[in-house]
């Protein structure tokens, strides 16, 4: 699905998330990245095979 050039980090990478964004809807909270990763606002995330990765925001200390 990528076509840019260095190619995008796959879908399986630890580093997806750095992939483009080729489709972004901030008002319902949700950015299509272009190795089919939907990545949530809350920092949760879809993979292109239906996985489900949970959102990931580092804990904040008091």
């Amino acid at each position: 699905m990528c076509t840019h050039r260095p190619t995008c980090p796959t879908a399986d990478s630890p580093d997806r998330e750095a992939a483009h964004t080729i489709a972004s809807h901030p008002e319902q909270g949700w950015s299509l990245l272009c190795n089919a990763l939907v990545l949530f606002d809350d920092t949760g995330e879809l993979l292109p095979g239906g996985q489900i990765i949970a959102p990931h925001r580092p804990l904040t200390t008091v």
